[in-house]
């Protein structure tokens, strides 16, 4: 029979690296999950046993599929659609995290997996050894405050990409991360202000058209999303923490219009702050975790009940 460990991480808005979800199981013989589609990153890391994943690309209706076996892993990418089957003879055993983050897109493109190639394989087995413990530590210490949790979520992320990295991907960067890290540095000190993409493309010294294409292609948004992204992150952060009035949090994060504040607000988290001030404790921690959202396809699994998560 199937054993699981499943655990779902507290919402604390954290901007650079954030978790949702993390576990461990055993899966019975051709357990399976899928085809389904995640809002985030997930990566599996396979224990012991084997399986299949079959995992779509863009534009594409089949789907490719990669044999995974102890030692590997597999990254399931925001929106694409998958499926993976343990064996019938020797059924996986893995551990598993869903992430996402300001830079996890980076992070994960230094780790050499892609849509099209998913499949985790170790360059440095000490390091993946590390990144393997790391995963564990969290499954078995779900208790802990959610900054500590981050921390090793930090530490499996750097493992992540350093155990897999070639000496070309190490050597990859240079001048573009340059203009993001000056971009990042500005929206950071001046978010609160009246500040625009030209103001931000300005900063780098580039022109917004050729500004705008490095940057999504780097953080796989517009800088205009980036930015409203990122107020809204800062405006939630206020909401929960502090007594300020509405008005208050939306001139804070650079919408002096109460109105354009709080559309804003509502496209980004689905209701007004208002409300989602009321649903995440007024001016009080919350340890509310966020809702979790399947599409595409019908889910099915056997061996345990809970929601279909991962």
């Amino acid at each position: 029979m199937s054993e699981v460990i499943f655990s779902v991480f507290p919402s604390e808005n954290f901007v650079d690296l954030d978790m949702y979800q993390f576990g461990w199981e055993q899966c019975d013989p051709s357990h399976s999950f899928g085809p389904a589609a995640r809002n985030h990153y997930l990566f599996h890391y396979c224990l012991s046993g084997t399986g299949i994943l079959y995992a779509q690309e863009e534009g594409k209706i089949e789907s490719n599929a990669f044999q995974i076996k102890s030692g590997q892993g597999f990254m399931l990418f925001p929106h694409q659609i998958c499926t993976y089957i343990a064996d019938r003879e020797i059924p996986w055993e893995y551990v598993w995290i869903e992430f996402d983050g300001l830079r996890v897109k980076e992070a994960v493109e230094s780790a050499g997996l892609k849509p099209q190639q998913p499949v985790y394989r170790a360059r440095h087995k000490d390091i993946a050894e590390t990144m393997k413990n790391e995963m564990m530590y969290m499954v078995n210490h779900k208790d802990e405050p959610p900054f500590h949790l981050i921390g090793h979520l930090y530490l499996f992320l750097d493992s992540l990409v350093r155990s897999s990295a070639s000496p070309r991907t190490e050597k990859a960067g240079g001048l573009r991360d340059f203009y993001i890290k000056e971009a990042f540095s500005f929206i950071e000190q001046n978010f609160q202000n009246d500040i625009s993409v030209e103001d931000i493309a300005a900063t780098c010294g580039l022109n917004r058209s050729y500004f705008g294409k490095i940057f999504h292609e780097h953080m796989g948004k517009s800088p205009q999303e980036f930015l409203i992204s990122y107020r809204m992150t800062k405006a939630a952060e206020l909401l929960k923490l502090t007594e300020l009035s509405v008005g208050d949090v939306g001139n804070a994060v650079g919408y002096p219009n109460q109105l354009h504040f709080s559309r804003a607000f509502k496209n980004v988290y689905g209701i007004s702050p208002r409300q989602w001030r009321n649903e995440h404790g007024g001016g009080k921690p919350s340890r509310q975790a966020p809702p979790i959202q399947i599409h595409s396809g019908q889910a099915h699994h056997t061996g345990h009940s809970h929601p279909h998560l991962r």
